[in-house]
């Protein structure tokens, strides 16, 4: 590969980093336990990234989110899955935490709050700010103007928080949407972020609309046990999300 290439692979590689993934499948299972196995993963040859992460706040629940670029990755995907067996059952569900769930969700543009760099944090990120909002029929509007004016008021004071919104569109119920925020240490928070102006904090209840159902706000830890992620994921602290492979079990794209 001559030097021209390889600088335009590097920078189509640097481009794709930044755009958020316009596909999310979501699995979020209630308890401690988990039904991603990295290996099956890796054994699959899967050619996307998989962040597990563990609850810090709220009842006791682990998240995956496959990160896909069209919906033909993630039937390629389960058809490279159906080949690997699956891990010992376990109990995923119970009266008191609900049962497995699995969404798809898509990304709107312009509606987070400096995507571009959510996106570059995602691979130094320790934790996961999740915010769920639900609408009722007809809010889906009401909730980009809302979203809207929080990225103003987050814009005066140059708040470092970006984020990504996601659309639910399967697996879930209509109206619902995701905000992903990676936050690459909780100490941040102890700069001053937790101390903002009322008017900089995001979804006062003042400004909530009549369209919003319910909003649940959650803290992850992510877990590099139960993710799995491609080198040029992991580059930016490989010692994090690779601290050790299993002998014999394939890498992203199929590296040893």
């Amino acid at each position: 590969m001559t030097k021209t290439a390889a600088l335009a692979v590097l920078f189509c590689l640097v481009a794709a980093a930044q755009i958020p993934p316009p596909l999310l499948r979501v699995t979020r299972m209630p308890g401690s336990g988990t039904l991603i196995s990295p290996s099956r993963y890796g054994s699959a040859r899967a050619q996307v990234d998989v962040l597990g992460m563990r609850a810090a706040t709220g009842l006791p629940e682990t998240w995956t989110i496959e990160m896909h670029q069209t919906f033909a990755s993630i039937e390629d995907l389960d058809a490279a899955l159906g080949s690997v067996p699956m891990p010992e059952p376990g109990v995923y569900a119970d009266e008191v935490f609900g049962s497995v769930r699995t969404m798809i969700a898509y990304y709107r543009a312009g509606w987070g709050y400096r995507s571009e760099e959510a996106v570059r944090m995602l691979p130094r990120a320790r934790y996961l700010h999740i915010a769920i909002y639900r609408m009722r029929p007809g809010g889906d509007e009401q909730l980009e103007k809302l979203l809207a004016a929080r990225r103003r008021k987050m814009d005066t004071v140059n708040l470092d928080s970006p984020d990504l919104v996601y659309h639910v569109v399967s697996g879930g119920q209509s109206g619902l949407y995701i905000v992903l925020a990676p936050i690459v240490s909780l100490r941040k928070f102890d700069e001053g972020v937790a101390k903002l102006p009322a008017y900089a904090e995001p979804m006062a209840a003042a400004e909530s609309p009549a369209e919003l159902d319910s909003a649940e706000s959650l803290l992850f830890r992510m877990d590099p046990g139960i993710s799995y992620v491609t080198a040029e994921f992991a580059a930016a602290d490989p010692l994090f999300w690779h601290p050790q492979r299993e002998p014999g079990v394939l890498g992203p794209y199929g590296e040893r």
